[in-house]
């Protein structure tokens, strides 16, 4: 994976406001890869302790790393956000598309 991409990555990251949540895909969109949501989740692998990579999930408003969900439950929950199994609840209304909101 190229340096570069994943310090994007991180940097859209970082632009996620408290109390939103973003997909894989918007993220790889906004980079200018559309197709590589996979290379995000891989970016995503090794991350600071309080980086919010908790607001990154499936398009579909999954939490599809298994292994983070009950951390990642609890830290959205703490940002106001209900999480049942790993479905975020009202997902469309607090998804936050890097495209629209920062004006790439």
């Amino acid at each position: 994976m190229n340096e570069n991409f994943k310090q994007q990555v991180f940097e859209i990251i970082k632009m996620i406001p408290e109390g939103r949540v973003t997909s894989y895909g918007a993220i790889a969109k906004a980079v200018g890869f559309p197709n590589h949501a996979r290379h995000v989740g891989n970016a995503l692998r090794n991350y600071e302790e309080d980086f919010p990579a908790h607001r990154v999930c499936a398009a579909c408003g999954i939490i599809s790393a298994e292994s983070c969900i009950p951390k990642f439950t609890k830290k959205l929950a703490k940002e106001g956000i209900e999480v049942k199994g790993n479905k975020i609840q009202n997902f469309k209304q607090i998804f936050w598309n890097p495209l629209d909101e920062i004006g790439f």
